[in-house]
């Protein structure tokens, strides 16, 4: 009969990790994968300034999907690549962040997708805005300028 280990709680994992070196923290804690006998400090794990500058606040990568797709339909790679260069090239959307949040979009009905071919003539699903997705948009845009300019006034007290 194989021998089974018991899954420690993440909870149970940290307390062990504290007692052995209470200043670093093990690298990636999963309830039931050993902890890996590295450790990090917050700077690795939170990037250098140049890395976390790129960063989206959360909840903002929708506004910004839906603002790339008010000028027309586009597919996943244009949209990624519209937001990058009218950021200046200072925000970087991953592929793994984007198309989760286009089928999200589309799922909450602010979207609306057909298949088509792209410029360099490949299969490519093309999503576009719908009534509901820019009445979204002009909603979160309002509410973006208010936090946005709220934030700049507490920068500059």
């Amino acid at each position: 009969m194989a021998s089974m280990t018991r899954c420690h709680s993440v909870e149970e994992r940290l307390k062990a990790a504290n007692r052995i070196a209470p200043k670093l923290r093990p690298a990636t804690i999963s309830p039931c994968n050993p902890a890996p006998n590295r450790a990090y400090s917050p700077k690795s794990l939170m990037g250098d300034k140049a890395e976390r500058s790129s960063g989206v606040l959360q909840g903002t990568l929708d506004m910004l999907v839906l603002k790339a797709l008010a000028r027309g339909p586009l597919h996943g790679y244009d949209v990624a690549e519209h937001i990058l260069a009218w950021s200046g090239d200072v925000l970087k959307v991953e592929e793994g962040a984007l198309y989760p949040a286009l089928h999200r979009l589309e799922l909450r009905g602010l979207l609306a997708s057909e298949w088509g071919v792209s410029a360099n003539n490949r299969r490519a699903k093309f999503y576009r805005l719908t009534a509901a997705g820019r009445k979204q948009l002009a909603a979160e845009s309002s509410e973006w300028t208010r936090l946005s300019g709220a934030i700049a006034r507490v920068m500059e007290a």
